[in-house]
C-alpha cells in the first residue's frame, strides 16, 4: 500500500497528515517549527509515521505548504490557501467558508463544493486578529496561551479591547488589569477584539454556509465562542482542525500521484 504525506510549515507550528490511497487520515504529527523548519519537519513526519504505523519508505509522494514550504524535501509545494480549502471539504463537505486563523495572518477562504478556492483574502500586514495577537495578550495577562479560551468563557462584564494593534492592544489589557478588572473580563475582550476584525474579512469575502474553522486556533474554545457569536452562525471544529492545511497537501499528493501512474499505465 502507498501512502501520501502532507507538511504543513507554519510559524509556530509544522504539522503532517498521512492518508492511505483511499484518502483516509491515517495519522498526524504536530511539533514547534521554532528556529529549524528542516529539523522540523523531519520531526513531524517521524511522528506521524509512527504513530500510524507507517513505514517512511511506502510514502509515494509528499507535498509541503505554509510559509516555509519552500525549504522542505518534496516533490511538490502547494500555497496553503489551496491545501486548506482542499482538507476543509474534506472533513466537512458542506464547506463554502473557511476561516484560518493562523500564527501570523489570518485567511478567510470561499470555496466550491469541490474544495476549489472562489475567493479569499488575507490579513497578513500585522499580527492583529492571528495567533501572535492572542499569545502576547495571554502574556500580558500573566496566563498560559492554552487557558486564555476557558478563560474567558467565564466572564460575566467582557472588558472592550478597542485597539487592533499589537502593541496598543497590549497596553489595554495592561491597563485593565491595573484597574482591577478580572481576567476572566479581559480574557473574553481580547477574543472578541480578534472576532470583530476576522468577521470584517469574512464579510469581505461574502458569508456563506457552512463555515469551518481551520488552524491552531480553532483549538481555542473561547475564539470559536466569539466568533459564532459574531458572525450569529455555529463553526464546524473537531480534533484534526490543526492539521487541515497538511490533511489538504496529503490529498492533493495523493491524487498527483494516481494521475501520474494512470497516465503512464492509460487502459
Amino acid at each position: 500500500m502507498h501512502y501520501y504525506a502532507g507538511i504543513d510549515v507554519g510559524s509556530l507550528a509544522t504539522k503532517c497528515a498521512i492518508v492511505d490511497e483511499s484518502g483516509n487520515l491515517v495519522s498526524q504529527g504536530i511539533v514547534a517549527t521554532g528556529a529549524r523548519v528542516v529539523t522540523a519537519v523531519e520531526a513531524a513526519l517521524k511522528l506521524a509515521a509512527d504513530s500510524g504505523g507507517v513505514d517512511l519508505g511506502s510514502i509515494g509522494f509528499r507535498i509541503a505548504t505554509g510559509y516555509g514550504r519552500k525549504r522542505v524535501e518534496a516533490d511538490h509545494q502547494v500555497t496553503e490557501i489551496t491545501c486548506h480549502a482542499m482538507g476543509a471539504v474534506r472533513l466537512f463537505p458542506g464547506t463554502r467558508t473557511i476561516i484560518d486563523i493562523g500564527g501570523q495572518d489570518t485567511k478567510v477562504i470561499r470555496v466550491s463544493s469541490n474544495g476549489e478556492v472562489e475567493n479569499f483574502v488575507m490579513n497578513d500586514k500585522c499580527a492583529a486578529g492571528t495567533g501572535r495577537f492572542l499569545e502576547v495578550m495571554a502574556r500580558a495577562l500573566e496566563v498560559d496561551v492554552e487557558e486564555l479560551g476557558p478563560l474567558a468563557l467565564t466572564s460575566e462584564q467582557p472588558q472592550k479591547i478597542s485597539s487592533f494593534c499589537t502593541v496598543f492592544g497590549e497596553s489595554e489589557v495592561v491597563s485593565h488589569v491595573a484597574d482591577g478588572a478580572a481576567s476572566a473580563d479581559i480574557a473574553r475582550g481580547i477574543h472578541e477584539s480578534v472576532a470583530h476584525r476576522v468577521t470584517g474579512l469574512v464579510k469581505r469575502v461574502g458569508v456563506m454556509n457552512e463555515l469551518t474553522m481551520s488552524g491552531g486556533v480553532a483549538r481555542n474554545v473561547g475564539m470559536r465562542t466569539a466568533l459564532s457569536a459574531a458572525l450569529s452562525t455555529s463553526l464546524n471544529f473537531n480534533d484534526n482542525s490543526q492539521v487541515m492545511g497538511a490533511l489538504g497537501a496529503a490529498l492533493i499528493a495523493r491524487e498527483k500521484h494516481q494521475r501520474g501512474h494512470d497516465s503512464e499505465n492509460p487502459k
